[in-house]
């Protein structure tokens, strides 16, 4: 089975992928794209420290630089490559521990997809003729201070109830960057599994298997905590559970986020996948918004968002992605929104989101 997938390389190491492997493709990547330099982050996986070394003399010796933004989670990545001419996040997301991946971006930190590019870096990898090139040097850079001071300039908590949130970090890459966005605000943060390790001691970093939940929900009630947030292996997804400890679907949750961010943006255009609920569209105009259906798939969001100037989308597998975050996910921003809803209607988070989860749903 190849590496080369839809939308990201992802393989089990060293088996399917390798230090050799990933040499080749940080060539092929920046012959490619022709780019001059390359902004790359990794995540807490035990392989992705000689992975990244890898990548990094591949991408050098093609003649790039690399702006090395260390260990941290995927919205930062893309954070981070906003304004660049590419990127690549060394992770394999929600996969189990063996595995390990890459997540690959052009300009703008537009997603290379299946179609839009990964096939030709296969083919590039394959023929193996790669031409002599100047040798690019290595930039360590620090965007967390940027990145936590950007996505908290979307808190608006004042005036209401102090709330108090779990969070369940996998020991993931999100224990790394996303707990920074919350110190200092008005609530009680209660961290759970926040050191980061690659074997995953507690349970998968997947929040869309409810054995993996379980913690979480069991924390929520033990703590009497308003909302509980479970974040993947590279935090660019986040499921959540209300103060009962009920696991609220990620379009549900969408369609409430969607009233936050119409608020900011009267009349604007937000996109849901086609596995939502039609309570998503329903609310999204009852707000005044313009609500389109997209096809699943993140590739395909990012770039229908950039068609239609669309300011917020939601996938069904726990996806939020924002115009304001460069048209990609933030599981901080799609928190912070919660948190902010949560403040102003002083309605439990069960009773906000039972008024919006009107019809039978048949999951994933």
């Amino acid at each position: 089975m190849s590496i080369f997938k839809a939308y990201d390389i992802r393989g089990i190491v060293p088996s399917e992928l390798n230090e050799e492997i990933i040499y080749r493709i940080g060539r092929a990547f920046v012959l490619f794209l022709g780019c001059s330099e390359v902004v790359v982050g990794r995540d807490v996986r035990l392989s992705s420290d000689a992975l990244f070394e890898s990548l990094a003399r591949g991408i050098m010796d093609q003649g790039a630089d690399i702006i090395d933004v260390g260990r941290v989670d995927t919205p930062m990545l893309y954070f981070s490559a906003r304004d660049k001419a590419a990127a690549i996040m060394i992770t394999a997301s929600h996969n189990p521990k063996e595995y390990n991946g890459m997540k690959m971006c052009r300009e703008n930190a537009i997603p290379l997809s299946g179609a839009t590019g990964i096939q030709e870096i296969e083919k590039i990898c394959s023929e193996g003729n790669f031409p002599d090139a100047r040798r690019g040097k290595m930039i360590k850079v620090d965007k967390v201070d940027e990145f936590v001071g950007f996505s908290r300039t979307f808190a608006d908590l004042g005036g209401g109830k102090r709330l108090k949130m779990v969070v369940d970090g996998a020991n993931g890459a999100g224990t790394l960057v996303y707990p920074k966005v919350f110190e200092g605000l008005a609530l009680d943060f209660i961290p759970m599994y926040m050191e980061p390790d690659g074997t995953f001691p507690n349970h998968e970093a997947n929040p869309l298997i409810e054995e993996n939940m379980r913690d979480l929900q069991k924390g929520v009630v033990k703590n009497g905590a308003d909302i509980g947030i479970a974040l993947d292996g590279d935090a660019d997804r986040c499921l959540f559970v209300d103060e009962q400890g009920k696991i609220q679907r990620a379009d549900i949750v969408g369609a409430l986020i969607a009233r936050e961010v119409l608020k900011r943006t009267p009349g604007a255009t937000i996109l849901y996948d086609l596995r939502s609920s039609r309570s998503v569209k329903e609310e999204v105009e009852k707000g005044g918004g313009r609500a389109i259906q997209c096809r699943v798939g993140h590739a395909f969001i990012k770039r229908q968002m950039r068609e239609h100037d669309a300011v917020f989308a939601v996938e069904l597998a726990g996806h939020f992605y924002f115009k304001e975050h460069f048209y990609t996910e933030s599981s901080a921003i799609a928190t912070i929104s919660v948190l902010n809803l949560l403040a102003k209607e002083k309605k439990p988070f069960s009773v906000l989101a039972g008024a919006v989860t009107r019809y039978a749903h048949s999951g994933e």
